[in-house]
């Protein structure tokens, strides 16, 4: 079977079923697990070459919603006649729906199951400790200028509760938020966390924030408490947000979480 990739959540997808061995080609941005570095890359998953993908003779293309502007690779993957599965999570039980239909397509129903088992073991786990924190409240950046942050309808949300804190963008209902600096100050978030989309962590600096007009009205900022993640563990819907959960769980109550590692629950190590 060929199967291309066009993000790298599917990509990731496909990892966790164990059918990376059938990728003949991924996006320019998928880089987990490491081997997949070295496969043939197709453009950005905002401008895919069609052409290439086509000349692949696909068997799968999996392609995704979950960035605007990705709805032309599918239009496109249409009027070509390619056979395509189009996921389009916004939420950690979407993740999970994804991977057994994934599962399904691929053949691989029975581990997909086993995966979604111990992923919600996981999920289950985190949620009866974080019962019993005081939440923190909890300030996503995706982008910063205009500010971009998540908003009830996102996983982040939902990660932010199983690790004992609660997204301060909550309360809008949308899955991605445009705001203003004065609005995040007015929440007057405990923790910033900036998960940059596409940038490296080497090249983000706490600064970022403490530059901002006011930014020492922030609890979060007079605290020092401005943490620069790896927005892999937590931009992409896919299960290797359980790692970043695990990180992100002792970052905020290390009283209640054991310390973190880099250990992905779904794979034993």
């Amino acid at each position: 079977m060929r199967i291309v990739s066009l993000c790298p959540s599917n990509t990731e997808l496909l990892a966790y079923l164990g059918r990376l061995g059938d990728v003949a080609a991924v996006d320019d941005s998928s880089d987990w697990p490491p081997e997949v570095k070295q496969l043939p890359k197709v453009g950005p998953d905002l401008r895919i070459d069609m052409d290439q993908v086509e000349a692949l003779k696909p068997d799968l293309v999996v392609a995704s919603l979950s960035v605007p502007g990705m709805e032309r690779n599918v239009e496109e993957l249409k009027r070509r006649g390619l056979p395509h599965l189009v996921l389009a999570p916004n939420s950690l039980d979407d993740i999970a729906n994804d991977l057994l239909r994934l599962g399904e397509a691929l053949g691989e129903t029975k581990k997909a199951a086993e995966l979604v088992r111990r992923y919600h073991d996981v999920l289950d786990w985190h949620r009866e400790r974080a019962a019993s924190a005081e939440p923190s409240r909890l300030y996503w950046e995706w982008w910063p200028r205009p500010i971009f942050t998540p908003g009830g309808a996102n996983w982040l949300s939902e990660l932010s509760e199983l690790a004992g804190g609660r997204n301060i963008f909550s309360d809008i209902p949308q899955a991605s938020v445009q705001t203003e600096w004065d609005d995040v100050l007015a929440r007057n978030p405990s923790h910033i966390l900036l998960v940059w989309v596409g940038v490296q962590t080497k090249k983000m600096s706490p600064k970022a924030v403490t530059a901002r007009p006011n930014a020492q009205q922030a609890e979060a900022v007079r605290t020092g408490n401005i943490h620069i993640l790896e927005e892999s563990l937590y931009c992409r819907p896919s299960p290797r947000l359980l790692v970043g959960l695990k990180k992100l769980a002792p970052l905020l109550h290390p009283a209640l979480f054991p310390p973190a590692d880099d250990s992905d629950p779904l794979l034993g190590g």
